[in-house]
């Protein structure tokens, strides 16, 4: 880890904390104090503070830099405590723990830790040891008393701290996950976007192919039919053309519809029960069958939403137009606890396990899941097709 990533929040309290620290320890060094009561060496304790934060600009990564990296920090400060005299060397052990538990997972952290502690111990023990206070023979004890005292609260303060560095890595970690769980999201999106996009474009040319190319062959067939006649058998000629004119009447719907499904808004600022309400009709003057259309929503609901339910009972209703032959068309929309759409007709159905890779309904689907809802597709060959779609109303709040 280096300082570039030190200096990404959380951690870059970290390392000016340590700086503080280590700044405490040096000033604490700089004054002298006339006690007598253990040699001091400035000339080792300043050098080698300042080794020691330079090491904190950039953390090992590799597993036996870590723990070379570790024993000269450990070094570092036993040459400090016992060649230098440091006083404040409790800070020392501070900032080692620290550092470790950025570099070190739990289990190596707590024993580093441990060790760092017991380290501590044994320097005070041998420090009250070699004591000596002449002027002063009270204050033995009351030394020995605080030093109890520091110790025990070093310790306390070293797991805290432990604790509250593995809690700030785990969050940072838990942001970075979400960052990238977000950022795939996201690409998986706009993938999907596409791709839909794509299978909408396939749609439309098949449906172009399908449709408006046949009936332009037979329009051209049907016109060259009309001429060649036209001069023998004027009354044959005539019919053909007639029949043209109807072709091209049927052509032409054709064309208006596959560039309404391609407008950006289908509802064209009107709301989802008019819009339902005008596919009724044309379905009614393609067909003669004037679907039951109901619709009663106790709410508005988002404009995405209306969208994506009109595209699906335009679907349904183009299927139900070309291959079912129903006589009756039932279209129920209810919005109350949940909303629901269904879409039933009493035409020649089909067998749903061979025919669910389509794209009006592959589409159907895409746009139901996108809505967090379920479709559900009941049929049979002769027995009609009922198309079921249900979502939760919490879960259209925020589409």
């Amino acid at each position: 880890m280096s300082l570039s990533n030190l200096r990404q929040p959380p951690l870059r309290f970290l390392l000016y904390l340590e700086w503080i620290l280590l700044a405490i320890v040096a000033l604490s060094e700089l004054p002298r104090v006339d006690f007598n009561l253990l040699p001091r060496h400035p000339w080792i304790t300043l050098p080698t503070l300042l080794i020691f934060t330079l090491l904190g600009l950039r953390l090992p990564t590799g597993k036996l830099a870590r723990w070379l990296y570790t024993g000269l920090e450990f070094l570092l400060v036993l040459i400090a405590t016992f060649l230098g005299g440091l006083r404040l060397f409790i800070l020392l052990y501070v900032v080692l723990v620290m550092r470790n538990s950025l570099i070190f997972p739990t289990t190596a952290n707590s024993i580093l830790t441990g060790l760092a502690f017991l380290l501590f111990l044994i320097t005070q023990m041998v420090r009250i040891n070699n004591l000596s206070i002449p002027r002063f023979p009270m204050l033995a004890d009351r030394i020995g008393t605080l030093a109890i005292s520091v110790t025990l609260l070093l310790g306390l303060a070293l797991i805290f701290l432990q604790l509250l560095i593995q809690a700030v890595l785990a969050e940072r970690q838990s942001r970075e996950q979400l960052a990238i769980a977000n950022e795939q999201l996201r690409r998986y999106a706009l993938r999907i976007e596409d791709q839909a996009t794509l299978e909408e474009r396939n749609r439309i040319a098949r449906e172009i192919h399908d449709s408006l190319g046949h009936h332009l062959t037979v329009f051209n067939l049907h016109l060259s039919a009309a001429l060649r006649l036209l001069p023998t058998d004027p009354e044959e000629a005539i019919a053909l053309l007639e029949e043209v004119k109807q072709l091209g009447a049927t052509a032409l719907q054709e064309v208006r519809q596959s560039v309404g499904q391609l407008r950006t808004d289908p509802l064209q600022g009107n709301s989802l029960e008019t819009a339902l309400q005008t596919l009724a009709s044309e379905v009614h003057k393609s067909t003669g069958v004037l679907p039951d259309l109901k619709v009663q929503l106790q709410r508005t609901l988002p404009r995405d939403v209306q969208v994506a339910l009109y595209r699906i009972v335009q679907e349904s209703l183009t299927n139900i137009c070309k291959y079912a032959q129903a006589s009756a068309i039932q279209i129920c929309l209810t919005a109350d606890a949940e909303l629901q759409l269904t879409i039933a007709d009493n035409g020649e159905g089909f067998d749903l396990s061979q025919n669910t890779t389509g794209f009006g309904l592959q589409g159907m689907k895409e746009r139901v899941t996108a809505l967090g809802g379920t479709l559900t597709i009941r049929t049979a060959p002769g027995q009609g097709c009922e198309i079921i779609v249900c979502c939760p109303l919490p879960a259209i709040e925020t589409f």
